[in-house]
């Protein structure tokens, strides 16, 4: 009798916990399978440099240089993924100056074909030795504008730095990234 009420007990437990995982598990239709998509976001960093005031010299007659440029390619930008399934695209540029001048700054996302796709402008705030300045720019690309970051693959960065009388020395850092955000 014990054998039987032990057996009893044991085929309603199995019954039991047999129902419970049943139940919990929902139908699946495979027809659904076109619905589901991913969101990933992934940051990227794009240029760094940490400059100072050789750079804006001039070395055949070593007077200071205004203008500088430098222009890097983003081969990233011509994958497929990118191309096909890139959805925004936030841009950060972060100075961080010591130079007693403003700078402004203009970034130029071109083409393959150097054609200006879009540009971010600003004006680097003056610093001190000592006492650096921080300016930080964002821009934020949303599906209107996707276009125009999948027919860039070069990023030139610019630097005039403005008239005053202050000695011009000190340093110049730069880091920028982008987020970029993808529906696959």
């Amino acid at each position: 009798m014990k054998l039987l009420l032990k057996f009893l007990l044991r085929s309603i437990g199995v019954m039991l916990i047999t129902g419970g995982l049943c139940g919990c598990v929902k139908d699946v239709d495979l027809d659904q399978r076109e619905e589901i998509s991913l969101s990933p976001d992934v940051q990227i960093d794009l240029l760094i440099y940490d400059i100072d005031q050789s750079q804006f010299k001039d070395p055949s007659t070593g007077n200071l240089k205004t203008h500088i440029s430098d222009t890097v390619r983003l081969e990233f930008l011509d994958d497929d993924y990118i191309q096909e399934d890139l959805t925004t695209v936030e841009f950060y540029f972060r100075h961080i100056n010591t130079f007693p001048r403003e700078i402004e700054s203009k970034i130029r996302f071109l083409s393959d074909g150097n054609r200006e796709q879009f540009a971010v402008n600003y004006t680097i705030k003056p610093g001190v030795d000592g006492n650096p300045v921080t300016t930080e720019q964002f821009e934020f690309i949303e599906e209107d504008r996707i276009h125009l970051v999948r027919r860039t693959i070069k990023m030139v960065v610019e630097l005039e730095v403005q008239p005053g009388s202050a000695k011009f020395e000190g340093e110049l850092d730069f880091a920028s990234k982008g987020l970029f955000s993808f529906e696959f």
